[in-house]
């Protein structure tokens, strides 16, 4: 037989068999069927494929509207396509690429085309066509569209499925003539538990925040993570203070429970800032900032708490754009400058260094609080230029003094994180000529929260150059003990919270000065107690065993001239006349605290003319203003010198008159003379 004999012959088969062969070639091969209608729109012809992909037989399906197959609107109410193909098969109109959903319980989707058939008269026969599966390409696209608008992480909605479900709460809102609100949440010591137990821990615990987060909420709004540890909730129908009140502590109270991950139990806290929209024309751009405004007021309270947007709140972030402003303003034209507080030996009185303090004289304003704007610093960045200006200015002025004596200068946990600082440390020293011996550069535990390798790195380079170590605040962080285990300090500073109070015969401080200085002297580190006031704190610290003092028995912090007088003269003598400790009155007394606008339960511990400790729930901060009114002469102003944990002590602005304390005289037994209320509600009040 000749090459090619075979061909010639299945080349003989009738054209019609060939095409039935093509046909049934390519809708086995699943890309794609070909279907027929007669006039009256009812199939013909269908590939077998197909009905069994519907689970139905092909004859099941002839002589049944095509139209009856597909769905004319998708589950969510939305078309499939423009026009139907019920809407083209009646109007004998040619189309093509129609997107079509099967009806059936599995999701199938097709692209079908088609065309009318006329004879040669022109009288319309049916519909011809082929289609294609588009099901899988289908799924790929939601998948995508679903990744597009989730956080990876955590399962959540991410920024841009946040931004469409506001905009939708506020164009729903207009409709319904109701309102919506935003929640903007922000973890609170999440950047902790990521730089020591590493990101994969921090990881998870953002899931596990994102499913009690999710839990929390329920049905109410739309939950999603905007990135890092902040996240977002909308909810589109709830704007009653008292609701939205009650799903925030709820959802501070769930967030706030401990985590237990990889073994290592974990604490956290969020802050949340609130906002309702209004019936006005703000966008979801100005909620967004007035939620941000909300969060940075909660966050500004002490943590763990949640605030309510208010108007003011843009004149106070107003205020601090220009404080910002004059920040860099005054480190640029001087209006900084430095103090020093005399630090002493307890024993001889001799001075034996100096702590260098950084203040702001604003031209309007005044004095403005370190505790005010040395964060700012912080957030803004600028605290290595102001921090490296402190350390440059103490330096130069330490090289006049006496040879014996030091300077001591605080570092910022942002500064110590600088790769730069050693340089930094060393050109300094060469620039002002000042022994490396003679530099005390003071940290805080805030340091040992970043990178462990980094840390021990950088106390090896600094300790190479030859300058001593502080630990600043020791005993008021959380893992004191194991500080002094790993780093070479030369001396830890015992926080003033201890020293006030310490000689108060029922107070614990003393027990816990005398075992921090014992534990420092066997770790061969000098001790120096802050905040020493008063005689019996000096002679208390004395007998504890504590080397070095500082305080304002021995000098406030001073301007620099006199600074070097003291240093030159070498011993800071007591005051000929000390002022006597203030009488003290021990009571525990309910009182309410007025900052910020909120007021806050307390209570008072102990109380003296000139200022008290007290106690509350929520976190306060060193400086900040506070009102106290515990019905005895009204609101009474102080300012919060120092915090530990839940307790802090104030100063009054004023002298407080203890006797309002007292409790009323008993009456005089015999006949009394009853007075009208108006006459007697001032002495009730006065007696508290």
């Amino acid at each position: 037989m000749r090459p090619g004999a075979s061909s010639a012959q299945d080349d003989s088969r009738p054209q019609s068999s060939r095409a039935e062969g093509l046909i049934q070639e390519f809708e086995n091969s699943e890309k794609g069927w070909f279907w027929e209608t007669g006039r009256d729109g009812t199939l013909s012809y269908i590939s077998d494929n197909v009905a069994r992909a519907l689970g139905r037989e092909p004859e099941d399906l002839l002589n049944r509207p095509f139209s009856d197959l597909t769905f004319s609107e998708t589950a969510d109410g939305a078309g499939t396509s423009e026009r139907t193909l019920g809407f083209y098969l009646s109007s004998h109109v040619a189309f093509q690429d129609l997107i079509v959903r099967a009806k059936t319980k599995n999701e199938i989707w097709w692209s079908i085309s088609g065309r009318p058939v006329h004879d040669e008269a022109g009288r319309f026969f049916g519909f011809r066509g082929y289609a294609s599966d588009l099901t899988k390409m289908r799924q790929s696209e939601v998948e995508l569209d679903r990744l597009a608008r989730q956080d990876s992480l955590t399962g959540l909605a991410n920024r841009e499925a946040l931004r469409r479900a506001l905009d939708d709460a506020l164009v729903g809102a207009v409709r319904r003539k109701h309102r919506c609100s935003v929640f903007l949440l922000d973890l609170d010591r999440f950047k902790a538990v990521n730089d020591t137990l590493g990101h994969p821990a921090g990881d998870t615990l953002l899931r596990l925040v994102a499913l009690r987060l999710t839990d929390e909420v329920g049905k109410a709004g739309q939950v999603g993570r905007l990135g890092g540890d902040e996240f977002q909730v909308v909810l589109p129908a709830m704007s009653s203070n008292d609701e939205l009140s009650k799903v925030a502590q709820g959802i501070i109270d769930s967030l706030s429970r401990p985590y237990t991950i990889n073994g290592t139990l974990v604490s956290i806290g969020a802050s949340v800032g609130i906002v309702t929209s209004d019936y006005d024309d703000r966008t979801s751009d100005d909620l967004m900032r007035d939620a941000d405004l909300a969060l940075y007021a909660a966050k500004a309270a002490g943590k763990g708490c949640f605030r309510f947007f208010a108007p003011e709140m843009h004149e106070a972030a107003r205020e601090r754009q220009l404080m910002e402003s004059d920040l860099r303003v005054a480190l640029e034209k001087g209006q900084l400058r430095v103090v020093y507080q005399p630090q002493v030996d307890a024993s001889s009185e001799e001075v034996t260094g100096f702590e260098a303090l950084i203040r702001w004289d604003h031209p309007e304003h005044g004095p403005v609080s370190p505790a005010v704007f040395i964060p700012l610093a912080e957030e803004i960045r600028l605290i290595d230029e102001i921090g490296e200006w402190v350390l440059r200015t103490a330096c130069a002025e330490a090289a006049n003094w006496p040879p014996h004596i030091s300077v001591a200068v605080n570092l910022s946990p942002i500064q110590f994180k600088s790769p730069a600082l050693t340089s930094t440390v060393r050109m300094v020293l060469g620039d002002t000529g000042l022994p490396a011996k003679r530099l005390e550069l003071e940290i805080t535990e805030g340091v040992f929260l970043s990178n462990d390798d980094h840390v021990h790195d950088m106390i090896r380079a600094l300790k190479d150059i030859g300058i001593k170590l502080a630990l600043d605040d020791f005993g008021t962080g959380y893992s004191s003990l194991s500080y002094l285990q790993r780093v070479p300090f030369d001396k830890i500073k015992i926080d003033r919270s201890f020293v006030n109070g310490a000689s108060d015969p029922e107070s614990r401080n003393a027990a816990l000065i005398r075992a921090m200085v014992g534990l420092a002297s066997d770790l061969k580190m000098r001790t120096i107690a802050e905040g020493v006031e008063t005689p019996e704190e000096l002679q208390l610290v004395r007998d504890l065993g504590c080397p070095l003092v500082q305080g304002y028995i021995f000098g406030k912090p001073m301007p620099a001239e006199e600074a070097l007088e003291l240093a030159k003269k070498g011993a800071a003598t007591l005051p000929a006349q000390l002022p006597p400790r203030e009488p003290r009155i021990r009571i525990i007394r309910a009182t309410l605290l007025h900052h910020l606008g909120q007021v806050k339960g307390a209570r008072l511990r102990n109380i003296s003319s000139g200022g008290a400790l007290v106690e509350c729930r929520e976190e306060m901060t060193v400086g900040a203003e506070i009102q106290l009114d515990f019905a005895a002469g009204g609101l009474i102003d102080a300012e919060i010198r120092w915090v530990k944990g839940t307790q802090f002590g104030v100063q009054f602005r004023e002298k407080f008159d203890l006797r309002l304390l007292q409790p009323a005289k008993p009456a005089p037994t015999g006949s009394t003379v009853m007075k009208p209320d108006y006459l007697t509600s001032g002495d009730a009040s006065e007696t508290g």
